[in-house]
Parts: C-alpha cells; sequence; structure tokens
C-alpha cells in the first residue's frame, strides 16, 4: 500500500475525533444554583452515554465519542467548582447578587452575577469574570464603574443590589 494511502487513513481517522472543549483559565466561582445545573448536566450526558453505548454495534460512535468529550469536560467543571457563600448582604456587589444599575442616559437594566457555566445573558445571568461582571463585582450603591466593552467604555452607575434569591 502506498504511503499516501495511509497518511489519508489517517487523517481521516483523526478528523473523526472530537475536539476537546477548552476549559477556562479563570477561576470556577459559581453559586450553589450553578453547580446543581452542572451536577443535572454530567447525570444527562451520563445517561445518554449509557443509552449509546447500550445500542453496541448499532451505537453512533461519533455521538457516542462527542458524549465522553462532554463527560470530561463537565465533571472536570463540577470537581474543579468553587461555590461561593450566597449574596445575602446589600452592601456590596458578590457572585449570586442582582444588581440594578443605570447607564449615562438613566436607562437601567438588573442582571444576576454567575458562573460562566450559568451565564446567559439573555436571561439576565452575566458571568463574574466578563468585562461587565469585572467592572461590577466589589461595587456599592452609588458607585460609577468603568465598563470595559468592546463597541467603546460606557460608564454605569450601581442603583440596587438585592441578595440571590
Amino acid at each position: 500500500m502506498s504511503r499516501a494511502f495511509v497518511n489519508e487513513d489517517n487523517a481521516a481517522a483523526q478528523a473523526d475525533q472530537p475536539v476537546e472543549r477548552q476549559v477556562s483559565e479563570q477561576p470556577n466561582r459559581l453559586t450553589a444554583q450553578g453547580l446543581a445545573q452542572l451536577q443535572t448536566k454530567v447525570a444527562q450526558l451520563q445517561q445518554a452515554h449509557s443509552t449509546e453505548s447500550a445500542k453496541g454495534e448499532q451505537a453512533d460512535k461519533q455521538r457516542q465519542a462527542d458524549l465522553e468529550r462532554d463527560l470530561r469536560y463537565f465533571n472536570q467543571r463540577v470537581q474543579s467548582a468553587q461555590v461561593v457563600t450566597p449574596a445575602t448582604a446589600t452592601d456590596k456587589v458578590q457572585i449570586g447578587s442582582w444588581v440594578t444599575f443605570a447607564n449615562e442616559r438613566d436607562e437601567q437594566q438588573r442582571i444576576q452575577l454567575v458562573g460562566e457555566d450559568q451565564a446567559d445573558a439573555n436571561a439576565g445571568l452575566i458571568n463574574w469574570g466578563s468585562p461587565l461582571g469585572r467592572a461590577l463585582l466589589g461595587a456599592q450603591v452609588g458607585d460609577e464603574v468603568l465598563w470595559l466593552r468592546p463597541v467603546g467604555d460606557q460608564l454605569i452607575e450601581v442603583v440596587l443590589i438585592e441578595p440571590e434569591v
């Protein structure tokens, strides 16, 4: 067999391997709810992997490999989790706090600072390590902080801090 065919076979086999999910370098600080969501995700992935594995020769090998990759990622996230004490104080913004802030035009927005795996901007759940999260973390009511945004920096004022519900 020609060497070229062997290399093509190896390249095809490597192309079928799922690319590992990148693990963030920031500390995995999250709320208790965020940890529960991660644990639920691991259980769902384990169930899906068991179901796929039970098919034996009929199993979708690519799906199985993807599930195994995701299981490695989410298991690592659970193991590295640093659950923060629930935000009960309202004197300064911390992970878990609900924060209402206003921009220069007095438009208000309410968000909660959470861990990166729990973040969902559409639901107002913002990663504490994001530019907005870093700007707000540790701020107090009445503080003006600079939100370093890719589309341009913005000065925002903390209007209200509420505890984690």
